[in-house]
């Protein structure tokens, strides 16, 4: 009886696990638009925070009084600000529209941080307190960083983390994270989208330039990621790749970014 009970369960498990991943052709694209549309607000972020790192750390009279950095959008406008060793005043402030590689505006008065700016500090440190848990499984590979973005989301707010690397021809796909936190700052889910840190190396031992990538999700990741956009965006533009693919078990399918064209396809083939 026991073994028949075990196997309905199972059975039920598999039949919900199959509902849940098939999609319709709209349901599919509108849930790509929406990934496309999330994976170029994060690139948004992260575009910003580059410039601005690079910009700051030409400034012989700032950069070795920074002690952190927060990225957040107001308007149509995505700011990076630089805090003091105290963290309780801004002492550099840039402003990106469009994700331009220049700043339309750059501010290095030292004022106090504004409400929102406070709110997000607070987030951002009580969310860094709790990220040691082992139950989230957050390591970086060594010669990787991690960078952290956060995003306002209704009442609460979603932090991802994204992989960084400063080594030349490598993609650093995989080492993921989304987490939603309150408004405290307490994280209430999180999710892993992929296995493990996922370099795509771009160029071959010969020295011939790859023209392709791609890499496997897990099941519970069944579509292509926000991260995995944002992350091609910001070093493709470094290689000769304009696109890369994901096979999707969940799906058995691929699917494909081309980041010049900002389109994400699904097809039977990388």
């Amino acid at each position: 009886m026991k073994q028949t009970v075990k196997f309905l369960l199972l059975f039920i498990s598999i039949i919900t696990f199959a509902q849940e991943n098939t999609y319709s052709d709209l349901e599919l694209q509108q849930k790509l638009d929406s990934i496309k549309a999330e994976g170029n607000l994060l690139f948004s972020y992260e575009n910003a925070s580059w410039i601005s790192g690079d910009l700051i750390s030409k400034n012989k009279k700032l950069k070795n009084n920074i002690s952190d950095y927060l990225t957040y959008k107001t308007s149509d406008t995505v700011k990076t600000i630089f805090l003091n060793e105290n963290r309780d005043l801004v002492l550099a402030e840039y402003s990106f529209k469009n994700n331009q590689k220049k700043p339309v505006k750059e501010i290095s008065n030292p004022r106090k941080l504004n409400e929102n700016e406070s709110n997000l500090k607070n987030i951002r440190s009580a969310v860094i307190s709790q990220l040691s848990n082992p139950q989230y499984e957050v390591g970086v590979p060594q010669g990787y960083s991690l960078n952290l973005i956060i995003i306002p989301f209704n009442e609460n707010y979603k932090i991802y983390l994204i992989p960084g690397t400063s080594q030349s021809g490598v993609i650093p796909f995989g080492n993921d994270y989304l987490f939603v936190a309150d408004k405290e700052g307490k994280i209430i889910s999180n999710q892993k989208f992929h296995s493990r840190l996922i370099p795509a190396f771009t160029m071959g031992e010969n020295g011939s330039f790859m023209t392709s990538s791609t890499h496997s999700h897990l099941r519970t990741s069944p579509l292509i990621s926000a991260t995995d956009i944002c992350t091609f965006k910001l070093y493709a533009p470094l290689t000769k790749l304009e696109e890369f693919s994901i096979y999707s078990p969940a799906l058995g399918t691929y699917m494909k970014y081309n980041y010049k064209k900002d389109m994400i396809e699904k097809t039977k083939k990388p």
